[in-house]
């Protein structure tokens, strides 16, 4: 499974922006996608993930209210809404993949920079 991300970008405080993850190859074994991140300096974290079904989405409380994941299962890909975005949101997203359950994570895409300035 490739996973190709990209959306990311330069934003100003309190603006939106939507990253796009597109799975591609074994896509079928893919059970959930999401999101991490890693700012300068920090330690990568979890942002938020989605089963293919829909019935399982989980959210960092940092973003939760703020970010949105959703899914279109005929493309394959998996997007992230990001709304009301700070400048402790500024971090390189990292698009992932799982074949069993959304604690680990077997694929991981490039990732793609957000920058909010303030």
């Amino acid at each position: 499974v490739q996973l190709q991300a990209s959306g990311g970008g330069l934003v100003q405080a309190g603006g939106s922006l939507r990253l796009s993850c597109a799975a591609s190859g074994r896509t079928f074994s893919i059970y959930g996608m999401g999101w991490f991140r890693q700012a300068p300096g920090k330690e990568r974290e979890f942002v938020s993930a989605m089963n293919w079904s829909g019935n399982s989405i989980q959210y960092a409380g940092s973003v939760k209210g703020r970010f949105t994941i959703s899914g279109d299962n005929a493309k394959n890909t998996m997007y992230l809404q990001m709304n009301s975005l700070k400048p402790e949101d500024t971090a390189v997203y990292y698009c992932v993949a799982s074949r069993w359950n959304l604690s680990e994570y077997d694929y991981w895409g490039q990732g793609t920079q957000v920058t909010v300035s303030s």
